[in-house]
């Protein structure tokens, strides 16, 4: 898909607050925090003004900010080879962007607001267990399952398939676990930009993990098994 912004889309991004960009666009943090831009204290400013005051190109930032943006309903291949390139791209690959990014925000909010009576105590934990767990497991489908489905080995992708629902299932849990300690990513009144940015990435996280298990558990397993029944 085409992310390049229109000439309109670029202008209304670079007047905005970017400490605002921080909180909409979930990923944003990183690319600010490589470039040295202060989204949280200094966050009131426009992208172009804090462009132009670090001596940064806000073209060079917008063009990567665009690669953040992912559309909604994406289409998703039916084609099981298809459907798995698509995996990999939209959900293995931006995985491994989101959590090392949340799991440093988690941490910063932690330290930074420790006395204040909605910090998400032990969110930074969770969310790097989580983030090992899910490793292994899409390790597990790219290394085996996936090359297996690929050569479209039906019987004998039965037990790694299974195995794949069961720890679906446990994410699932883990999922329920990251929103109670987020407080349903619902950021308290006054949280800092780093806060209310960390709550955005968890609510985008949680749902890109519900949507690619709702992918390969009732779209792309089920073409490798008997007749069964959808589950999420």
């Amino acid at each position: 898909m085409d992310t390049t912004f229109a000439p309109a889309d670029t202008l209304e991004r670079a007047d905005q607050p970017i400490g605002q960009i921080a909180v909409d666009l979930p990923g944003a943090t990183a690319v600010f925090r490589r470039l040295k831009l202060d989204f949280c204290c200094g966050g009131q400013i426009a992208l172009q003004q804090a462009c132009d005051n670090k001596g940064l190109s806000v073209d060079a930032v917008l063009a990567e900010l665009a690669r953040l943006e992912r559309p909604e309903n994406p289409a998703v291949p039916q084609a099981p080879a298809e459907m798995i390139d698509h995996i990999l791209t939209r959900y293995h690959a931006v995985h491994r962007e989101q959590l090392p990014e949340l799991i440093r925000m988690a941490r910063r909010v932690e330290a930074v607001h420790r006395e204040h009576p909605s910090v998400p105590t032990g969110l930074a934990d969770h969310l790097e267990a989580m983030e090992a767990e899910l490793l292994d497991h899409m390790d597990k489908e790219e290394q085996m399952l996936f090359p297996l489905l690929r050569a479209g080995g039906r019987g004998v992708a039965m037990m790694p398939i299974g195995v794949m629902r069961a720890e679906h299932t446990s994410h699932g849990g883990q999922l329920e676990r990251l929103m109670a300690l987020a407080h349903d990513a619902t950021p308290p009144q006054g949280a800092c930009n780093t806060w209310r940015a960390l709550y955005a990435g968890v609510n985008q996280f949680s749902d890109d993990l519900i949507a690619h298990i709702h992918l390969e558990n009732n779209q792309l397993f089920p073409q490798y098994e008997p007749a069964r029944a959808a589950c999420c």
